[in-house]
């Protein structure tokens, strides 16, 4: 792989459409304020300039419609990038998403593709509230005939972009946009992260923590207090929802023996309960506790800051479930809580850390 600098979340999903745009002119963007002068929280700065109007297109208000463009262009032999600038946007065009584009390779005998990626943006903050904070992704997981990715680092930002834009199959990218700010190493050029498995986010030999999206953030934030305790947390970074291949949660699973779940989605239905049962059906015995579910809790996103606490899961929460299975002391996980709060400061609950920058 390329040499590695350090990019920011955002900056790695631009480069992945530059690279991706100059070495095929098959590949355009388009969707509602694309063009707009903050670009898509700033990760497509500069392209519309670089690439003109008719790779980088403005849509309208018609998302059911354009998404039947944009795969009638990919089955004509395009490779269109849908944007959707809130994943609740992308409700209004599902009947294209999971009657057309999931189904087209499987109809027609795998004659026909449909490489169409539809890019969905997550994440809470500043009251959105119920119709613009949702994460969908176990909606688009459980539909055979697409793939599902949910970057958490900026090198997977970029790479599963790429995977994703050259794959056949119709991919749904989701990114969570308290990510865009975060850094991290980017390798050079062009490279794909496959679209097959989890990754190690960090190792540990006591606890599994399988997250997604942000929710690796507040796992790892969670798993550097608790060794400071004493107690290593292994923390996976599902990144691909389907295929979902539980080997590498089972393998972790089978050495610590506890195994934790956090979604950034609701909790019934979810990705975590797949895990959990794929660990049930294949390494049970493995298992010394039983396994818990982070998730948001079972109710519409709120927009009240009297609600927003005990909606979201945190680092805090994580904490909790591992002093529930034994694997703290209450001496260990008082200090632990301690430490993760004074860490905190008063950071208000629904504005992301201060690190994560953007255009506004």
């Amino acid at each position: 792989m390329p040499e590695a600098r350090e990019l920011t979340f955002t900056a790695a999903i631009r480069e992945a459409f530059d690279i991706a745009m100059s070495d095929d002119d098959g590949v355009f963007v388009m969707g509602e304020g694309v063009a707009d002068p903050k670009a898509v929280f700033n990760t497509l700065a500069g392209l519309p300039e670089k690439f003109g109007k008719h790779r980088v297109m403005e849509t309208p208000l018609a998302e059911n419609a354009m998404t039947g463009v944009a795969l009638g262009a990919a089955q004509l032999g395009r490779r269109p990038v849908l944007v959707h600038q809130r994943v609740d946007f992308a409700l209004l065009s599902l009947d294209q998403i999971i009657n057309n584009a999931a189904k087209w390779h499987y109809m027609y005998g795998g004659i026909y593709k449909a490489p169409i990626v539809i890019r969905l943006i997550i994440g809470r903050g500043w009251g959105q509230g119920a119709q613009h904070a949702q994460s969908l992704e176990s909606v688009f997981a459980h539909i055979p005939g697409l793939k599902v990715v949910m970057p958490a680092c900026p090198q997977d930002a970029k790479g599963l972009m790429l995977a994703a834009i050259t794959d056949d199959n119709p991919v749904i990218y989701l990114e969570h946009r308290w990510l865009h700010g975060t850094r991290g190493p980017v390798p050079e050029g062009r490279y794909l992260t496959p679209i097959e498995q989890p990754r190690i986010a960090r190792a540990g030999g006591k606890v599994t923590i399988a997250a997604t999206s942000y929710m690796v953030v507040e796992a790892l934030k969670a798993a550097e207090i608790l060794d400071i305790f004493g107690c290593q947390a292994e923390v996976l970074d599902l990144r691909v929802l389907r295929p979902l291949d539980p080997a590498m949660v089972i393998q972790s699973v089978r050495k610590t023996g506890h195994l934790i779940t956090v979604d950034t989605g609701w909790g019934k239905y979810g990705i975590g309960a797949e895990v959990v049962a794929a660990v049930a059906e294949q390494a049970f015995s493995a298992l010394a506790k039983p396994p818990a579910r982070l998730a948001t809790a079972d109710y519409p996103s709120p927009s009240s800051m009297g609600l927003i606490p005990g909606y979201y899961p945190t680092a805090e929460a994580i904490i909790g479930e591992v002093f529930k299975m034994g694997l703290l002391t209450q001496d260990a996980f008082d200090g632990a809580v301690a430490a993760l709060r004074a860490q905190k400061g008063t950071l208000p609950i629904d504005v992301p850390d201060p690190k994560f920058t953007g255009p506004f």
